[in-house]
């Protein structure tokens, strides 16, 4: 059961990264921050329950990350890095 929720969790992040790629989806639109989000999440949870610690640390910063993005995004911060 743990495998298929890790898939999907990593589901919610590859396929907005994809349309990122190619142009069908902007990193400062709310469903790619939501997705982003309850992807890393849902792999973090994985993460902690197998005591996976380098993983842990790469999806809980992904997932706060997210978080930032997501925050930006619903006040209205411009994402430009410079």
């Amino acid at each position: 059961m743990r495998q298929a929720i890790g898939v999907l969790g990593a589901f919610l992040i590859l396929v907005p990264f994809g349309a990122t790629q190619l142009g069908r989806l902007s990193t400062s639109s709310l469903t790619y921050q939501v997705m982003n989000l309850v992807g890393a999440i849902i792999l973090t949870t994985i993460a902690i329950l197998e005591r996976q610690y380098g993983f842990i640390l790469l999806e809980g910063v992904w997932a706060l990350m997210s978080l930032i993005g997501l925050w930006r995004v619903r006040t209205g911060v411009a994402n430009d890095a410079a």
